[in-house]
């Protein structure tokens, strides 16, 4: 092989960084589903799942940039992807020019407008698909991806991310994707917060939760989110699989997003400080079901 049939094979690879809670099983089902993978973390261990099921693993960052084309960011927030990318300094127009970058996680939609606007001005292409799901369904391969960019690039990437999602669905133009995935995040976080204060009320008035469960996960209003959270409460199991910290951040967003055109929030605006709440309380890293840890708080300030 030649040292351009070579480049050439190297380049066909798709990047992935960020392997957390949702990253580390996406970057597996890329792999299984036969995906030429080229993963990189800030933390190194935790290349070493997708190492073992088949992934290459970059040396560092620019490694990354070099062995791709496509490059697929699963981080936390805007600040660890401008830090990922040397955003602000020389090294981000050398690391995106001749690529297609991709932001898998939730930012507000104003970040993502500047981050596309300078992506292309420094020769890239860019794509915004956040998901909608926790750790199970990113298990699973059952995550619903909102992506949003040019057309042509939204269907490149929705194929390649179909092995990690139900359901692929086109939004648009950039932000439309991360709005979309604000609307879907704001029914979450109510819900969740409803279904809490639910599961509360029913245990301290004294009922029966295994009939109050069976009501709930039998009727109308069961959902598999329903479903999953309510027995995460009926057992106290808090282990994480959309973590409070990260939630109470996705609420930040919306109510940010939602004061910026003018509009009220006021199911989020309650929610939002119950996890704040709950967060405060060393209840971060817990699933976002701890949130019960809040509402328990407010209780114990309560007369009869």
């Amino acid at each position: 092989m030649d040292d351009a049939t070579g480049e050439t094979a190297q380049r066909a690879a798709v990047g992935f960084a960020g392997l957390g809670v949702m990253g580390r099983p996406m970057a597996l089902n890329l792999v299984r589903a036969g995906v030429p993978l080229v993963v990189w973390s800030r933390t190194a261990d935790k290349t070493e799942p997708a190492r073992q099921a088949g992934a290459a693993v970059a040396s560092d960052i620019d490694d990354l940039f070099a062995r791709t084309r496509i490059v697929v960011l699963m981080l936390a927030n805007g600040e660890a992807v401008d830090e990922v990318l040397g955003r602000g300094g020389p090294a981000f127009a050398r690391r995106v020019a001749g690529h297609t970058v991709v932001t898998m996680g939730t930012t507000s939609p104003a970040y993502s407008v500047a981050l596309g606007r300078e992506v292309v001005a420094a020769g890239g292409r860019f794509v915004e698909a956040p998901v909608s799901g926790s750790r199970a369904p990113a298990e699973a391969g059952r995550l619903v991806a909102m992506v949003a960019g040019d057309d042509a690039d939204v269907a490149e990437v929705s194929r390649l991310i179909e092995p990690l999602c139900a359901q692929v669905v086109a939004c648009g133009p950039v932000p439309n994707a991360l709005g979309t995935k604000l609307a879907v995040n704001l029914y979450l976080i109510t819900l969740v917060s409803g279904l809490a204060e639910a599961y509360h009320f029913a245990a301290e008035t004294g009922l029966d939760l295994a009939a109050f469960r069976a009501v709930l996960d039998g009727g109308q209003m069961a959902s598999d989110i329903s479903r999953l959270k309510l027995g995460k409460l009926v057992a106290g199991d808090f282990t994480v699989q959309a973590a409070i910290a990260d939630v109470h951040y996705n609420s930040r967003l919306v109510a940010d997003r939602a004061r910026e055109v003018g509009i009220a929030s006021p199911l989020l605006d309650v929610s939002r400080d119950l996890f704040a709440e709950a967060e405060a309380l060393g209840h971060g890293r817990d699933d976002m079901v701890g949130v019960l840890a809040a509402i328990q708080a407010r209780c114990r300030s309560v007369s009869p």
